[in-house]
């Protein structure tokens, strides 16, 4: 039974023509020649001329994609990628991502079909939902995903009945993981004198343990975490050898990156931490090394925009409706602001010098009835108009893909378009 493949596809940097190529196969639609980065506002008012009426929409800009995965390969050479697909679904992102040779991070059946629906290898999936349905489970089996994860009891009982040929990582509790936004903990993880019952009840069952896994949480804010989850992993390694089981050689990273400065000292930590505590498996070559990564590929690489369709003033103060709020793209932005940024564009407005230009409080508000349906406030900016729009960055992770269709307003209508800039332009 192969455990898990004898050779993870390499993360080799493919052309930018295949990237394209993947993308645009799957939106139907050419993606525009190379432009310069900085010239991205153009296109947008392109796409916004084009427009039968005016409607919310997304950018992806596959350069940006292509630079973070040789961002990925030049700071984590020896850790492969598997995309967590919850962060961002968009058909023609899971394409390109595919093409550049990431592997994914599937959480459900329906994750896991979107991703075989693009040819992907199977043996490139890690179902890392550690509390699986049974249906899902045995839809895994049948297509063959035969990698997943674990925490409980419970939870092995059911892949022996549903999966028992899967192997399996067992996920751990990572300690002190508070320094992260959103910590996991209180959810998924076995506890440290949980490691060696889990382990001792699969190969009672019949199933083998290959390796261990951990999550930091989301947007880790400081490296060491993860020196402290490596340590905690090579615990539970030491547990297998302790009780004679089969021996282990998958260590899953889990995700937590931005593609922010951070990244390069949580890299570095991570590679010194595996150096340190799996240096006897790394001679031998022998220790496969994975990650989860979700925001550190999404978050950057998709712009949106949305139009002013509601304004009011009132007094000194400024308020504007647009066409998409919180229970939208910005159901998790609208909460989390520390990412969210935004430039207005102004269409209706004549060119301005910058300081003779009025400056306003200004709130933002989505387009349904709740009053909980505000993007921002009290921002400064200059005064819109209606049909003037807002350019939203860093609209990638956790937006299309937790939008609701609340009071009718429906996210998966959002269409998204394809570029391809480049930065050295």
């Amino acid at each position: 039974m192969a455990l898990i493949p004898p050779s993870i596809p390499s993360l080799t940097t493919f052309s930018s023509l295949q990237v394209k190529l993947a993308a645009s196969q799957v939106k139907g639609e050419h993606v525009p020649t190379d432009i310069p980065r900085h010239q991205l506002t153009t296109l947008i008012r392109s796409i916004i001329n084009k427009q039968d009426e005016p409607q919310p929409f997304y950018v992806l800009d596959l350069g940006v994609l292509v630079s973070l995965m040789q961002k990925w390969n030049h700071c984590l050479p020896n850790v492969q990628p598997f995309f967590a697909v919850k962060c961002n679904p968009e058909p023609a992102f899971i394409a390109a991502l595919a093409t550049l040779g990431a592997s994914f991070d599937c959480a459900s059946k329906v994750e896991i079909e979107a991703i075989l629906s693009h040819g992907v290898s199977p043996s490139r999936i890690v179902y890392a939902n550690p509390c699986k349905g049974e249906n899902h489970l045995r839809h895994a089996a049948g297509v063959g995903v035969n990698l997943a994860t674990f925490d409980s009891i419970d939870e092995l009982n059911k892949i022996k009945r549903c999966h028992p040929k899967c192997s399996l990582l067992l996920r751990i509790a990572v300690p002190n993981d508070t320094s992260s936004w959103r910590s996991f903990g209180t959810k998924f993880g076995a506890l440290s004198k949980e490691v060696a019952p889990l382990l001792r009840h699969a190969h009672k069952l019949g199933l083998r343990v290959v390796g261990v896994s951990f999550h930091v949480g989301s947007k880790a804010s400081e490296s060491q975490v993860y020196r402290g989850a490596i340590a905690a992993a090579r615990a539970a390694f030491d547990v297998a050898d302790e009780l004679k089981l089969p021996k282990m050689h998958v260590l899953d990273v889990g995700g937590g990156f931005k593609a922010n400065p951070l990244f390069d000292e949580i890299a570095e930590t991570l590679n010194d931490a595996i150096k340190e505590h799996f240096g006897d498996h790394q001679s031998e070559s022998d220790l496969v090394v994975m990650a989860e990564p979700g925001r550190f590929f999404a978050e950057t690489a998709f712009t949106m925009v949305a139009n002013v369709m509601g304004k009011r003033v009132r007094g000194e103060k400024r308020e504007y409706w647009i066409t998409d709020g919180i229970y939208g793209s910005f159901n998790l932005p609208g909460f989390d602001k520390s990412c969210l940024t935004l430039s207005p564009l102004l269409l209706h407005t004549p060119n301005h010098h910058h300081h003779s230009v009025a400056i306003y409080s200004s709130t933002v508000f989505g387009p349904t009835c709740d009053s909980l349906d505000t993007v921002v406030a009290d921002w400064k900016l200059p005064e819109l108009k209606l049909n003037d729009y807002f350019v939203f960055h860093n609209m990638g992770a956790y937006t299309n893909s937790i939008g609701t269709n609340f009071n009718g307003f429906c996210i998966s209508a959002i269409p998204t378009y394809l570029t391809f800039t480049s930065a050295n332009n």
